[in-house]
């Protein structure tokens, strides 16, 4: 049995991955440190892909009581959107440590999923510093490519695996992670034509969203996401990107969806804004924000999948809608 980081033991934030071969060896260790933190009274969220959460509470039996359990391929849909989740579970149980399992990668997760599911990773150090906080993030050895356990190993401090626990030699800082996590877009299949605004042109933005995506395969109210979140991607071109942007827009056969491939719509904004707080549009924003960070918060929440990418010249949004 994995010796566990003790449950109200410190101040500081704790963050270990646990490397796991097998259910018997998920449910030692998650159900372990689930345990170990209703035993001291302390609030839990267990935050893992669906079947785990059954496996979970029929190993946990009647001891679930004060367990919060959400599914991670519906909140993690968007790796995005995790990291406030889990900072809104802990400030409201600011009183006592949070006890939190987040398990934002497994097989079957896109390439372009796992970078930002991984950026989510390097962010928590920066996100939850300071806090009475542990958030243990459970890795699938043998389902997980080589590349995945190395980042793992590269985001958490602390690296729990075959009952040891150890300090991670690879560990880095959160800055020099998601840098890495920035691999170039792929350029859409065929010419994709641009469409140019600037101020006073944010409803011409919307009319060619709304028309764009009606011949699509999505919902009316996946449709409708969609726009609301191009048209909030260009309001921050015009408030904090130099006043102008541009849009495209793609259908594709692989939009983010959390659970796989599926087609869906692309929409791409460019402008010259910059992104100066990388937690920007990943934690709630205060109902007085007047930073931009609103709007960014708004996409995360209605996307399956958010790209950003900063450069010298720009800021560039790539939202992912999955037909269903």
């Amino acid at each position: 049995m994995i010796n566990h980081p003790a449950s109200g033991a410190s101040e500081a934030f704790v963050h270990p991955a646990l490397f796991y071969r097998g259910q018997a060896d998920y449910l030692a260790g998650v159900g372990g440190f689930v345990r170990t933190a209703l035993a001291a009274e302390e609030p839990v969220l267990v935050a893992v892909p669906g079947p785990r959460l059954d496996a979970l509470r029929e190993d946990l039996g009647g001891e679930t009581t004060g367990v919060t359990w959400t599914d991670m391929t519906h909140l993690g849909r968007n790796p995005g959107r995790i990291l406030a989740a889990l900072q809104d579970f802990a400030d409201r149980h600011a009183s006592r440590p949070a006890r939190i399992v987040g398990e934002p990668i497994w097989p079957g997760r896109s390439r372009a999923e796992v970078l930002e599911a991984t950026r989510h990773e390097a962010l928590i150090n920066t996100a939850f510093a300071g806090r009475r906080a542990t958030v243990l993030c459970p890795y699938d050895v043998l389902g997980l490519p080589a590349e995945v356990l190395s980042d793992a190993r590269r985001t958490h401090p602390t690296l729990l695996e075959d009952d040891t626990s150890l300090l991670s030699p690879e560990y880095e800082d959160a800055s020099s992670v998601c840098a890495d996590c920035d691999d170039p877009l792929p350029e859409p299949d065929g010419g994709t034509p641009w469409l140019a605004y600037t101020r006073g042109e944010l409803g011409d933005v919307r009319a060619f969203a709304e028309a764009w995506v009606r011949g699509t395969d999505l919902s009316a109210a996946r449709r409708g996401d969609l726009v609301l979140a191009v048209s909030e991607a260009a309001a921050n071109s015009l408030a904090h990107g130099g006043g102008s942007g541009a849009l495209r827009m793609w259908s594709t056969a692989e939009a983010g969806a959390g659970v796989g491939a599926r087609p869906g719509v692309v929409a791409e904004i460019r402008d010259g804004g910059h992104l100066a707080d990388p937690l920007a549009g990943r934690r709630r924003p205060a109902l007085a924000s007047v930073d931009g960070g609103r709007g960014l918060w708004m996409i995360h929440q209605l996307c399956d999948l958010v790209e950003i990418r900063a450069s010298e010249s720009g800021l560039t949004l790539r939202l992912h809608m999955a037909a269903s």
